[in-house]
């Protein structure tokens, strides 16, 4: 199979390479799968650019494709089915997304509905709205209750970003009151995925007005991660007790944020029933967290199908060698409100 490797020469930047690599086979509860498009995210391109996994890594996290092998005791999946899935890229030398083939783990993974959804669109899903399901709900995140949906209030910081509109549709879908940040061109695209309230980031007095809509505001998950946003976010709760997830590992950029902020943060591969390791951090195998994302996944068909969750807008690269340029569209900050796609 064709992939797409990351090769580090000595002494010089990490570069892309497409090589050949054997074949993966599917382990146990595991399907080998065909790939036909890979949504890029933020990951990829910040593991690149760090050289996160080294030389050999195959990166890329979201596609879709066809189930060409089973591994054993599959049942949920067979031969020829179109799925959308989940997986580490670089986590595992030569096994990563941006390839002809790649592992599917069944129960991270779903089925692509045949109306409503492009396969493109599709491969937009996963990573994010299994994101944004964990910051909810996962027992190390912010932990709501979804039992306790009516007359709760949610603030989605950065809600235009791919995480931010899963996470506004999720906690909707669910009767979750959201209320979220973005900038002023994006205010419409988050209303229509359900967000009720909609404030600025920019805005000197945006604190001012979250908490004059939502006054006992306990849960925050910034999806955005920067320098500054977890702290402004967290002034919102007012000064109560309150929880803030942030997307990024080992919660950085949390160190200023407003006493009585509980602050977790979220890693979307505790999915996986494993442990997981980078750089200095250490995520055990969570079942919890397995089966949470297993429930989302088996939900999603169904409520793709039925317009009940939109995916992400896509703009569409064709073929592993326009990855370069997709990626300097990330570092050049030009993309909002869409994500890179590639048809391999």
């Amino acid at each position: 199979m064709t992939s797409l490797i990351v090769r580090v020469p000595e002494g010089k930047s990490p570069k892309l390479a497409q090589e050949q690599l054997p074949l993966p086979r599917p382990g146990a509860g595991q399907v080998l799968v065909k790939v036909s498009h890979v949504a890029q995210n933020p990951t990829d391109v910040q593991c690149f650019d760090i050289n996160a996994f080294g030389d050999g890594a195959v990166l890329g996290c979201d596609f879709v494709g066809e189930v060409t092998e089973l591994g054993s005791g599959v049942t949920r999946l067979a031969k020829g089915d179109v799925i959308a899935g989940l997986i580490w890229g670089g986590e595992i030398p030569g096994l990563g997304a941006y390839s002809e083939y790649t592992i599917a783990d069944e129960r991270i993974s779903f089925k692509v509905p045949a109306a409503n959804i492009s396969k493109a669109q599709a491969s937009t899903v996963p990573l994010a709205a299994a994101t944004a399901w964990l910051a909810l709900f996962s027992k190390e995140c912010l932990n709501i209750g979804r039992s306790q949906a009516q007359g709760t209030s949610v603030l989605v910081w950065g809600g235009s970003s791919s995480v931010g509109l899963y996470t506004i549709q999720l906690a909707s879908l669910l009767g979750f009151e959201v209320v979220t940040t973005c900038s002023p061109r994006n205010a419409d695209l988050v209303r229509s995925h359900g967000a009720k309230r909609v404030f600025d980031y920019n805005d000197a007095d945006v604190i001012d007005r979250i908490t004059g809509v939502a006054p006992h505001l306990q849960y925050i998950f910034d999806t955005i991660g920067s320098a500054n946003s977890s702290t402004i976010a967290s002034r919102a709760l007012g000064g109560r007790v309150g929880h803030l997830c942030t997307v990024r590992p080992g919660k950085a950029n949390t160190e200023h944020v407003a006493p009585n902020t509980h602050v977790t943060d979220v890693l979307v591969w505790t999915a996986f029933l494993k442990d997981h390791s980078y750089g200095t951090f250490h995520w055990p195998a969570s079942k919890e967290d397995h089966e949470l994302v297993s429930e989302l996944f088996e939900s999603l068909p169904a409520w793709l199908e039925q317009g009940r969750i939109q995916p992400n807008q896509t703009k569409l690269f064709h073929g592993l060698e326009s990855v370069a340029q997709g990626f300097q569209e990330y570092r050049d900050g030009k993309i909002s409100a869409y994500k890179i796609v590639y048809e391999v």
